[in-house]
């Protein structure tokens, strides 16, 4: 028998494999292949022909995250981040807070990880957060538009528990 506290799940994927989940406005996501090869496996990172990224790579970082930790929330006013995850398991969740957009107060949260390569782009102005999925270090690739400029960032942040965003980090 059902307990009424019961709650069905909702669909979040197609019979393909393809999230039901809309983008917010001006966010792109592009799976990319793993080539299997003779001595490993090979993954294209970035190509300029690819609908995603910045038009030009500008600075690129390498980033670990530590077992089970949390890197949010964050938002910039001119900077396109584009992410892809080298190792581990990730969720990165975005907030759309920009007054003129379409899709204003939408949440969006993937789950990132080697297995199934994907790169996603996030536009300036959408808050985002990471979390490592897994008890070891993870760690992606993070492709940005302009370089980091260290005497003005262009990086705001709240706390990762914060009630301004209606997500929660669990």
């Amino acid at each position: 028998m059902l307990s009424e506290d019961a709650i069905r799940d909702h669909q979040t994927v197609t019979s393909e494999g393809q999230p039901t989940e809309a983008l917010m406005v001006g966010v792109k996501k592009k799976e990319v292949p793993n080539i299997i090869t003779g001595n490993g496996i090979t993954t294209e990172l970035w190509r300029p022909d690819w609908d995603v990224g910045p038009d030009q790579i500008r600075h690129m970082i390498h980033v670990i995250l530590r077992g089970k930790s949390i890197s949010a929330w964050h938002m910039h006013d001119f900077q396109v981040d584009t992410f892809f995850v080298t190792n581990g398991s990730i969720k990165l969740a975005l907030f759309d807070d920009r007054a003129d957009s379409a899709t204003r107060g939408q949440i969006n949260v993937f789950h990132l990880s080697r297995m199934r390569p994907t790169l996603i782009t996030i536009p300036p102005g959408i808050w985002h957060g990471l979390q490592n999925l897994d008890h070891t270090e993870s760690s992606f690739i993070n492709y940005f538009n302009n370089p980091y400029i260290h005497a003005e960032p262009d990086e705001w942040r709240l706390p990762f528990d914060t009630d301004k965003i209606p997500y929660q980090f669990k």
